[in-house]
């Protein structure tokens, strides 16, 4: 008898959310009838990669990419939907990547010919290095390029035409974080002082079928308080082409890929009905059947 009323309460709470499953379902059922649609692609030779369970940085046609952070757990396998179709490259392709240093960022100098002044630097929370000999030496702000001149500089005034390489060892003072219905969600390292949104997503491990991928939002937190929301529309931004919905994502700021309906329902229901139905057949088995 319990049971029964369980799955009677099941359907009732499933048709009454009928409309507005529709809308989410539509998602997945389009994308499995229609190509996606998109603009000036130009042919690109085909490219093996190897499946793992985590997410290697792609560059992406604005030189950007991002990494997710090895502190944290490999998240389980999920049923995620296809790769969208790729896009021509742009322009900038092949330029250096701008990225400013920060806290945390780990560099490494090196002055050929004299190695006492090499050396691996991690920069700390007030921006700066200790420098052998030196001391202090302000990196906040600057790019690799900056620093190796100002470097040069410093040690001009104790070696004749000093010559200075820097190397960023690790990226970790710009995050991001993508959250929800994706193949990987978590907290990622950028490469860059901005990455799109399109490619975080895609390093993310896309969305999963059961994301509601045209009520994405993008929370760009503020210190007064009031952190600025945007709503994206992620299919038609992945597989319908329209690229105009693209958005930059700056350090901190979160995406939010919500569940479908439907998704959340029966995440409410089956922890409830599954002990039910358990027991159920367990004295089905017990009794013979009867």
């Amino acid at each position: 008898m319990r049971h029964r009323l369980l799955i009677i309460l099941g359907l009732f709470v499933f048709l009454g959310n009928a409309n507005l499953l529709a809308s989410d379902l539509e998602v997945v059922e389009k994308d499995l009838t229609t190509p996606a649609v998109v603009t000036e692609v130009q042919p690109q030779p085909e490219v093996k990669q190897e499946a793992t369970a985590t997410v290697a940085p792609v560059v992406s046609e604005t030189g950007a990419s991002i990494v997710r952070a090895t502190d944290q757990e490999n998240a389980p396998s999920k049923k995620v939907m296809p790769m969208p179709a790729p896009i021509a490259p742009a322009s900038s392709m092949g330029e250096p990547t701008h990225y400013t240093l920060g806290p945390d960022d780990i560099i490494e100098i090196i002055v050929r010919r004299h190695p006492e002044f090499s050396g691996i630097y991690p920069i700390n929370a007030e921006g700066k290095i200790q420098y052998k000999f030196v001391g202090d030496i302000e990196i906040k702000g600057l790019t690799k390029t900056e620093v190796k001149e100002k470097i040069a500089k410093i040690l001009s005034k104790f070696i004749i035409n000093p010559d200075v390489d820097v190397t960023i060892n690790e990226y970790r003072s710009k995050i991001i974080y993508v959250i929800g219905e994706v193949g990987a969600p978590g907290k990622y390292y950028m490469k860059a002082d901005k990455i799109s949104l399109r490619e975080a997503v895609v390093q993310a491990g896309l969305p999963t079928l059961s994301a509601s991928m045209r009520k994405t939002q993008l929370i760009r937190p503020d210190k007064s308080g009031k952190p600025l929301e945007k709503r994206v529309d992620l299919y038609a931004l992945l597989y319908e082409g329209k690229l105009n919905l693209d958005l930059d994502m700056m350090p901190g700021d979160v995406l939010v890929v919500p569940a479908t309906v439907f998704a959340k329902v029966m995440r409410i229901i089956n922890p409830v009905a599954q002990p039910v139905m358990t027991s159920d057949s367990m004295r089905r088995v017990a009794t013979g059947g009867i």
